[in-house]
């Protein structure tokens, strides 16, 4: 299993920025997916999922109504669609694969890729 997480950079806040995650190894269809972040000395949390047919998507209360997550089972692909960024969302943000337990619980996914950075500034 592989991750390919981008779209990453430096933005102001109140900007955007739309992550990519490639997904390699996977029977895609069959996974639900998620997106996990950290900050540097922190503990991971947990962002969005998605299950496998699009229609059950949860959101942290951080992030919901900026955040949108969607996928692209024909590419392979998860996304993460950032709007409204604020100072707070700085961190690296990993793609996850569900594996079992809650679907909104950081321990519940596996990350397979470095992750891609996301820095928003004042």
């Amino acid at each position: 299993f592989q991750f390919v997480e981008s779209g990453g950079g430096q933005v102001q806040a109140g900007g955007s920025l739309r992550l990519s995650c490639e997904a390699h190894g996977f029977n895609f269809v069959n996974w639900r997916f998620g997106w996990l972040r950290q900050t540097a000395g922190k503990v991971r949390e947990f962002v969005a999922t998605i299950s496998w047919d699009g229609l059950h998507i949860v959101y942290a209360e951080a992030v919901k109504g900026r955040f949108t997550i969607s996928r692209d089972n024909a590419k392979h692909i998860v996304y993460l669609q950032m709007n409204d960024l604020k100072v707070e969302d700085t961190a690296v943000y990993y793609c996850g694969a569900y594996g079992v337990g809650e679907a909104e619980a950081v321990s519940s996914y596996r990350t397979y890729g470095q992750g891609t950075q996301v820095t928003v500034s004042s």
